[in-house]
């Protein structure tokens, strides 16, 4: 009962949290010079997603671990 209570008080705080970050997110302007570099980055970032998307894949390289050695035991200078 405990997991239930918690995860539905982490859902609500969610929620809230996206309501509030929505509410004070859009702000109207009649300034020109704002629009067209709203314009003008809302086009860049089109431009990039259109070159992200015809670029090909490039495959994941996976490199492997290079082997650990152990230290060899420390020779005790009291016993010579």
């Amino acid at each position: 009962m405990k997991k239930v209570s918690l995860a539905i008080l982490v859902s609500l705080s969610a929620l809230t949290g996206a309501a509030y970050a929505q509410e004070n997110g859009i702000m109207m302007s009649t300034d020109p010079a704002k629009a067209a570099d709203v314009e003008q980055r809302a086009q860049d970032l089109q431009n990039r997603q259109q070159t992200m998307e015809s670029a090909p894949a490039m495959p994941m390289k996976h490199h492997k671990a290079a082997p650990h050695h152990k230290k060899a035991p420390k020779a005790d200078a009291a016993s010579s």
